[in-house]
């Protein structure tokens, strides 16, 4: 099913516990169109590149499944770029660099063979962006998630929920959800932002997992995938835009968006992010098979797999 990614192709340069890089290619929009490319292909992506892209870089998308038809390359422009420091226990980040360049005045197209779209990724852009690409679709699409940040909750809160009430699930993390609801309780917090206008709300946990909630008619529905504990984690970088790319490539290429398909599309997500922080960058999503994944898979399931006490006494 079409699936249409928008967000940033950029630039990072990233420093953990574990070593330093210098630019590797990074961006919401990449780290969501390769972990989505696992599932359904094509992957149309909408974004923005100066001229000091490599075009090795963009073949590379290609060969992933990534349609660049809707990547704009600025000449004589800069790319984006961030650069950040994480701490000993990866939990926090410093930013060191944030050059916004191309993105400053980012205007999405949307080529015709756009047009198809089903499923709508709205990657962490401006709220004010996120809505152009959802009112230049001549349909609107049957799912449109949306990923934000705290920041527009700072500075563009009311055009946030303008955006808000135009999809069906937000995907933000506890810190976030909590200063969006005002309420402290994560279960208070779902309530009063799907209370906004989304039918779902996936709440990130990090390190601890994720909930997804469902409100329907009075009754609250609650699913919590774990984090699948990792030997060895050397960057969080982009962890959560896999996330996001695996759980709406599985509820596209399912063409399923019960809430029962929505469970299997978060841990297939999260089973896609666990790869993510394996290596630098999108260096651990380039060259995954579907065998590891399924076994990834599986290990989460392992997880919380568990006869409840009462049945096995019973038994």
């Amino acid at each position: 099913m079409s699936l249409v990614i928008i967000g940033t192709v950029a630039f990072d340069a990233l420093e953990t516990p574990f070593g330093k890089t210098d630019k590797i290619v990074g961006g919401a929009a990449t780290y969501i169109g390769l972990s989505a490319s696992y599932s359904v292909k094509p992957v149309k992506i909408v974004a923005v590149v100066g001229d000091d892209f490599p075009q090795s870089d963009i073949l590379l998308l290609q060969e992933h499944g990534v349609d660049t038809e809707g990547l704009q390359i600025k000449e004589g422009e800069k790319s984006f770029f961030w650069s950040g420091k994480y701490s000993n226990d990866l939990n926090s980040r410093e930013t060191l660099v944030t050059e916004l360049n191309v993105l400053a005045d980012f205007d999405p197209v949307l080529p015709d063979s756009y047009q198809d779209c089903k499923y709508l990724m709205l990657g962490n852009l401006s709220p004010q962006v996120q809505r152009l690409v959802i009112q230049r679709l001549v349909n609107r699409p049957k799912l449109i998630v949306m990923d934000t940040m705290n920041f527009w909750m700072d500075i563009a809160l009311d055009e946030l929920k303008t955006t808000i009430e135009m999809v069906d699930v937000l995907s933000i993390n506890d810190e976030e959800a909590r200063q969006l609801s005002g309420e402290h309780s994560l279960v208070k917090a779902a309530n009063v932002i799907m209370a906004m206008g989304p039918k779902y709300l996936i709440i990130k946990k990090g390190e601890h997992g994720a909930l997804l909630f469902h409100r329907k008619g009075n009754t609250n529905h609650v699913f919590y995938a774990p984090a699948l504990p990792l030997e060895e984690v050397f960057d969080p970088t982009g962890a959560g835009d896999t996330f996001a790319g695996g759980f709406i490539g599985h509820l596209a290429a399912t063409d399923d968006i019960s809430f029962e398909n929505m469970k299997r599309a978060v841990v297939h997500g999260s089973a896609m992010a666990s790869f993510c922080v394996e290596k630098f960058g999108t260096e651990r999503l380039l060259n995954l098979s579907q065998e590891e994944i399924e076994a990834r898979e599986q290990l989460f399931a392992d997880l919380v797999a568990v006869q409840p006490a009462m049945a096995v006494s019973q038994g």
